[in-house]
């Protein structure tokens, strides 16, 4: 078996326990976001499987698009990253 060649660690340990690695990630040509693949790229930026600047270039994602997720999720959790949930969860 080969194994590509990549930077960083193969697989990660979240928190939960359980074990994250690249395939757990969503394709380089995602169009549709939803909540989960959100959380599945800030998940893999905090566990250090992929870096910050990796998964911007990666996914096409700019500093303040990226920050919104990783504070929604910090702060509310998964649900925050609904787009349908934008409001309610938005600092006034």
């Amino acid at each position: 078996m080969y194994l590509k060649k990549i930077a960083g660690p193969r697989a990660v340990t979240l928190p939960d326990g359980k074990t994250m690695t690249h395939g757990d990630l969503p394709p380089a040509d995602t169009r549709r976001w939803v909540a989960s693949r959100k959380a599945a790229v800030v998940r893999a930026v905090i566990a250090g499987l992929i870096s910050r600047d990796t998964a911007k270039s990666k996914y096409g994602l700019s500093e303040d698009e990226f920050c919104e997720w990783e504070h929604a999720v910090r702060d509310h959790g998964e649900a925050a990253l609904r787009t349908t949930a934008l409001q309610k969860y938005r600092q006034p």
